[in-house]
């Protein structure tokens, strides 16, 4: 008989990713299959492996897709088949989310689970308002209530008598629906009218929305600006100190919607840094790297290494995929032994010397160019030399270090093409405005141009407000009728971000 699985009550927390435990992460990547609620950020899904099973139960207002009962029978068929289960609950599980009712089903079935406690919005999303809940001067205690009560109990089980003036601080959850009567019965109770309050829309993401005001303009307030569910009211005189402590909305980039275009392969630490900085960021993946027939080329060019004075690499990628072309050829690394090395930038050199190389020469401006103004010709007159690069990459180092008096082998050992389903991406982004789009190469403003052409938005792309990560992107975008907005100092990711922060508005 197969033994039953295990289903793991996780707490996918607030809604920044990055507040997901450990604990929680490792179970996601460990899951068979992964239930997860209409508030669960979705980039969540991307600590998932690639075999796991992803199953969206999330229930709305508006539209409620599916039952608790059905839920609770998923969660019980799917252990029974002996799979590991995650049950991915935004917030905390055991508060307000039903992770009781959950637990108390599988508890019946003798399904093993686990509770893996998350960071509940009853807590976060205040802070990252800026609110305290408690502070020595102003709040001893808290009470915690949802503004959804199960309508099947008929009559409210709040003791709005004991909860008005009972607790220093109030936070409902839930709140937007039910905030005229939440507010109705906290002052009919005994809490003042002027007692400060504040509701928070889509805490702890880039697009949070925090209004305060008082408990007799609040309802007002909400309505005129038209705040939606999810969000969270917090009553009390800890709000005071939002003034001073709203550390979150204050990021440089804030409420900034910036679509990042990147290789496939990679997430990149421009998002990362973009929100870090408050950004909202969306990543678009470009350009993919693909092997190419070198036609001998590439064998030839490493059997000629030992008569070779330089070798030139112009991208970390050229670096990776050198090495990965060397392995069906049976050699290795000890084929440079006696070439200089130079490097177009320190991402570049970075990939060599973590390959245990030395890097003879980097340029202070990280392009071509630089390579070929800041190199002596006296070190390259007569010499020979072989470039490693992307295939159709620009001849402008091949060309200078030829009138520089050089023997120049321009050797192709990869190609970047566009992605799969990049058109559908294109198309689903641009739904709405961004705020600045980041290019890091010339391909990524081909393609993104090419695919905003063919599905008949070719004049949207001259309205894009492009961040530019050198003078190369940049004539790449002007040459397809686009506009530079901001383009960095210094030709890396760190001088990209340094610009859009210094250039922001």
């Amino acid at each position: 008989m197969k033994q039953n699985g295990i289903v793991y009550l996780v707490g996918a927390g607030p809604g920044d990713p990055g507040l997901l435990t450990v604990r929680g992460q490792q179970l996601l990547r460990q899951a068979d299959v992964v239930v997860y609620d209409h508030l669960v950020n979705a980039r969540l899904l991307a600590h998932c492996s690639a075999n796991a099973k992803r199953i969206y139960v999330g229930k709305e207002s508006d539209h409620p897709d599916a039952s608790q009962a059905m839920i609770n029978r998923l969660l019980i068929r799917e252990a029974r088949a002996g799979q590991t289960v995650v049950r991915l609950k935004g917030g905390d599980p055991f508060l307000f989310g039903r992770g009781g009712e959950e637990a108390l089903a599988l508890a019946k079935a003798r399904i093993r689970f686990e509770i893996v406690p998350g960071v509940t919005s009853a807590i976060a999303v205040p802070a990252y308002a800026g609110i305290p809940l408690t502070h020595r001067g102003y709040a001893s205690s808290v009470g915690i209530l949802t503004g959804h009560e199960d309508p099947a109990k008929g009559a409210s089980a709040i003791r709005w008598d004991q909860l008005a003036t009972g607790c220093d601080t109030v936070v409902c959850l839930m709140a937007v629906r039910t905030l005229p009567r939440i507010v109705a019965q906290l002052v009919r109770h005994g809490r003042a009218a002027h007692t400060p309050c504040a509701i928070i829309e889509w805490g702890t993401y880039p697009t949070q929305r925090t209004l305060t005001g008082t408990l007799r303009t609040m309802t007002r307030n909400a309505r005129r600006a038209a705040i939606r569910p999810p969000a969270i009211l917090i009553v009390g005189d800890v709000v005071r100190l939002r003034s001073t402590l709203r550390w979150f909305e204050s990021k440089p980039l804030f409420g900034k919607r910036i679509l990042v275009t990147r290789a496939s392969v990679k997430r990149g630490s421009l998002t990362e840094q973009l929100e870090s900085l408050g950004a909202h960021v969306e990543a678009l993946a470009a350009i993919e790297q693909a092997p190419i027939h070198t036609n001998g080329q590439f064998a030839h060019a490493v059997q000629e290494l030992a008569q070779t004075d330089w070798v030139f690499f112009t991208s970390p990628e050229g670096v990776a995929w050198f090495q990965r072309l060397l392995k069906p050829l049976r050699k290795d690394l000890r084929k440079l032994a006696g070439c200089h090395i130079a490097a177009i930038g320190p991402k570049t050199a970075e990939a060599i010397e973590s390959l245990g190389l030395h890097v003879d020469f980097i340029p202070s401006h990280y392009r071509q160019e630089g390579l070929l103004d800041e190199l002596p010709s006296r070190l390259l007159k007569g010499k020979r030399a072989v470039i490693f690069a992307a295939l159709d990459s620009r001849d402008t180092l091949e060309a200078g270090l030829r009138q520089r008096g050089m023997q120049v082998r321009n050797i192709p050992v990869y190609q970047t093409i566009r992605p799969k389903g990049f058109s559908a991406g294109v198309k689903l982004l641009f739904q709405r405005p961004f705020h600045l789009v980041t290019v890091t190469s010339a391909s990524c403003v081909h393609h993104l141009h090419e695919a905003l052409r063919a599905g008949g938005r070719g004049a949207q792309f001259r309205h894009l407000r492009f961040a530019s990560i050198g003078p190369v992107t940049s004539q790449a975008i002007r040459s397809c009728g686009g506009r530079v907005a901001i383009e960095a100092s210094v030709s890396t990711i760190e001088g990209l971000v340094d610009a859009i922060v210094r250039g922001r508005r």
